[in-house]
């Protein structure tokens, strides 16, 4: 039976760390928005406070909304985000080369946020029922399944930082439900190497200048067809050899062929998949000055700013990347950018450990839940929140690719601040009635 429990009994340090980005967000856009001449030339901070407060009143409305009900619409909830995803490639607009908006009455929200939270609801809810057969491969791939149908609707947008998303929500979840590691290693080991196969023939275009060999091979037709069926014959004969002598060695040979195989043919559906803009951002990130003044310019001037800005920075409104406009979408990617160079390491190392507050909450409560599909769901979140935090700030310093990856609280837009507040509601609202099943 559901209880409703005392929604003001929440974690209070959680909270008010929210609160805390929150105002850190909505200050920094506003520095965002003067120009060199100490003008202010931009209204977005107060769209930002209008959505923050209306985003508060939905914290608590949520709150109060026993998650077992929750649980129970999880799978219309989901059907519902994928028909959003549906609508956005048929009538929402398009926002620096991706169709990611709808508008309604002239304001305009990405359901590719939101779907992260439907995805999370339903993962959790479908572990749950499965949590016996949890070691089972088909319970894993059709787990991966779900978090596979939005992603394949937001990468058609094209918006390829915002579907990465749902890999670390995907594997938190499995992990903490309990499904084999090796499936998990497996996927990560996959994705890492098709990464990597993809890049070779750009780094040797790039960087090297000259012509390597395994690089010619992958770029050379027959010669690839060659490399893929003799991996596919390794790897069948090592399965076959397992089957036959049960020999667990044949099973570990077979377990990483496949990995290697496996990556091989997708680095060349990468190829196809990936726009010319998005294998660009690969190369600057490898090194900016391939394109120091175009592709290369954000993560140069990001880089700038956060190192000018020293141990206590410029000071707050007096930062010079920002305020002359060196910054791209400094408002939205690049805010943590404009908070290092006027708040300096200080300001950097405060965001951060309000951030790491959050994320080592969630992982208490994780284990503090009486409740599968609660523990599941907190997981989730907490994978969302960890892989923006570092995604984002990682590509304000040079360290990751750009990818278009908000940073939660701080980043300008009502979409992806209402998911991380629907995401702290969703802890809090397990956290509240922790005792109650």
């Amino acid at each position: 039976m559901a209880r409703s429990g005392n929604i003001f009994n929440f974690d209070l340090i959680l909270f008010i760390s929210m609160l805390i980005l929150m105002v850190l967000g909505v200050l920094f856009i506003y520095s965002s928005g003067i120009n060199s001449s100490g003008e202010l030339v931009s209204n977005e901070y107060l769209y930002q406070i209008i959505w923050a407060v209306l985003g508060i009143v939905l914290f608590f409305v949520l709150l109060m909304v026993d998650y077992s009900i929750i649980r129970m619409w999880a799978v219309v909830i989901y059907f519902f985000s994928i028909f959003l995803l549906i609508s956005t490639l048929v009538l929402g607009k398009s926002v620096n080369g991706a169709r990611s908006w709808l508008g309604f009455f002239g304001f305009g929200i990405q359901p590719s946020e939101f779907a992260k939270i439907s995805t999370i609801i339903l993962l959790a809810r479908y572990f749950e029922n499965n949590k016996k057969g949890v070691k089972k491969l088909s319970v894993f791939l059709k787990g991966m399944f779900l978090a596979v149908v939005p992603m394949a609707f937001i990468l058609v947008q094209p918006d390829l930082g915002t579907a990465s998303v749902y890999v670390p929500i995907f594997l938190t979840i499995a992990f903490i439900a309990g499904v084999q590691k090796r499936y998990i290693f497996f996927l990560i080991a996959v994705g890492s190497l098709t990464i990597l196969i993809g890049v070779l023939p750009v780094w040797q275009l790039y960087f090297i200048q000259r012509q390597i060999a395994f690089v010619q091979v992958l770029t050379n037709p027959f010669l690839f067809r060659v490399l893929g069926g003799a991996l596919l014959l390794a790897t069948v004969s090592a399965w076959v050899g397992f089957l036959i002598t049960k020999q667990r060695y044949f099973y570990w040979i077979g377990y990483g062929l496949v990995i290697i195989t496996s990556a091989l043919f997708a680095s060349r559906m990468v190829g196809k998949v990936l726009k010319d803009y998005q294998i660009m951002r690969l190369i600057v990130f490898i090194d900016p000055s391939v394109d120091p003044q175009g592709n290369g310019w954000n993560i140069i001037q990001s880089v700038t700013a956060v190192g000018s800005g020293g141990v206590w920075g410029k000071g707050y409104l007096q930062g010079t990347q920002s305020h002359y406009r060196f910054l791209p979408q400094q408002s939205t990617d690049f805010i943590f950018s404009i908070l290092a160079e006027e708040l300096g390491f200080f300001g950097s190392v405060l965001v951060i450990a309000l951030f790491a507050l959050i994320i080592f909450r969630g992982l208490t409560m994780i284990f503090s839940s009486k409740d599968t599909f609660g523990s599941l769901v907190i997981a989730g979140v907490v994978g969302m929140f960890f892989f923006h935090l570092v995604v984002n700030i990682g590509m304000a310093i040079g360290i990751m690719p750009i990818t278009g990856i908000p940073l939660f609280f701080l980043s300008y837009g009502g979409s992806s601040l209402w998911t991380a507040l629907i995401g702290l509601s969703l802890i809090q609202n397990i956290y509240v009635r922790r005792y109650h099943y």
